[in-house]
């Protein structure tokens, strides 16, 4: 890499509470920052009226404006104005957080890519990525330096949907948390789900497996919902209410920290993920590296990250997710060898190592930009 680089990450989505994407924002600037070379230089760029970047916990110093992101995304994806370099200063590399671009007068560009459920189910999602995305997407990431995606599964997607040039795509996957092997819980622990209440994570069906597993086993442990909620949340957890298996033992814990969160891998039976589509599924992660066993989805990237490590099921049958937390919750054996092969599955994903990638990839963008001149 040339001598002193700036680059200049969104750090955006790690400004409130830590969703998926902004821990994977988080976590890479953590671990790209103490592999630069010492003349390069890595800024973190927010965004917003109200919320500010926490310097205690920030991986890198920052460029903190008070201008509200909706507006300034307003302008950045309909008008590319103002350049990034107005409130940030000279940057060589501006990396957007999100699918597109942040306008410079002259840096590379990157844009990270999750998945792109937003094509398919814009109904699904917040307004402002209803208005830009589906119609931006594949423009900005054809006409980006790099486009960095989480998966294999999103990266033959980005190629094939957005038709961009395979080269310019570059895999990082998120990494295991640096957490130690529990030990298992003397009784069944609760059934686990961690993740945002949004309708592809198909919480109807695991809650209709639920109730056939309860049918079916009376003293089954509860079902613990761990996640923050979204303008559809409202009507995918009001069936808990309603219906007599659920009232009484499904319970909505709301966004839990990552205290927390460690803590009920540890205390639960399984994690259950059953959802239509992941970019890649952070929660199987987090679980197998305790050591939880995992019943997930065999859509999307799911089946690229559990592999042999877990029980994949048909998202659509209630029947097939019921019959494979049965199972788990019955057999004390096939919880201890999925536990077993999750942590050596676990091991298989790295911060340091995608980080490392990725700074790879900044250096060909920067070679080849030399290159074209």
């Amino acid at each position: 890499m040339p001598r002193d680089v700036r680059i200049l990450v969104d750090y955006r989505p790690a400004l409130r509470q830590g969703t998926g994407v902004g821990r994977y924002v988080h976590e890479m600037a953590s671990a790209l920052a103490p592999l630069l070379p010492p003349e390069s230089r890595l800024r973190l760029f927010s965004s917003s009226w109200k919320d500010r970047i926490d310097s205690r916990s920030a991986p890198a110093p920052a460029v903190d404006v008070r201008v509200p992101v909706g507006l300034l995304n307003l302008v950045w994806h309909r008008l590319e104005w103002p350049p990034v370099e107005w409130v940030a200063g000279p940057t060589d590399i501006a990396h957007s957080s999100h699918p597109l671009l942040m306008p410079t007068r002259g840096g590379a560009q990157v844009v990270t890519v999750y998945d792109l459920d937003f094509l398919d189910h814009p109904e699904r999602t917040r307004a402002e990525i209803r208005r830009d995305y589906p119609r931006l997407a594949g423009p900005h990431a054809r006409r980006a330096d790099l486009v960095v995606v989480i998966s294999e599964y999103t990266a033959a997607a980005v190629r094939d949907r957005l038709s961009v040039d395979p080269s310019r795509i570059l895999v990082c996957r998120p990494g295991a948390p640096a957490w130690a092997a529990r030990q298992p819980p003397a009784v069944r622990g609760p059934i686990l789900f961690v993740g945002t209440i949004e309708p592809r994570k198909n919480l109807p069906t695991l809650f209709t497996a639920y109730e056939q597993v309860v049918s079916a086993d009376p003293q089954a442990p509860r079902l613990l919902l761990a996640g923050g909620t979204v303008e559809h949340s409202a009507a995918i957890l009001e069936p808990i209410a309603r219906r007599p298996l659920l009232r009484d033992r499904v319970r909505h814990l709301g966004y839990v920290s990552d205290t927390d969160r460690e803590r009920l891998y540890r205390e639960a039976s399984i994690l259950v993920l059953p959802s239509f589509d992941e970019g890649f599924g952070m929660p199987v992660v987090e679980a197998m590296q305790v050591g939880l066993p995992v019943v997930a989805s065999a859509r999307g990237a799911l089946p690229e990250v559990v592999g042999d490590a877990g029980i994949l099921v048909d998202p659509a049958s209630a029947e097939d997710l019921a019959r494979a937390i049965g199972h788990l919750l019955a057999d004390p054996g096939a919880r201890q060898a999925y536990s077993q092969a999750g942590r050596r599955r676990a091991g298989r994903f790295s911060w340091k190592a995608s980080a490392a990638l990725l700074l790879d990839g900044y250096r060909e963008i920067l070679a080849r930009r030399r290159r074209d001149r």
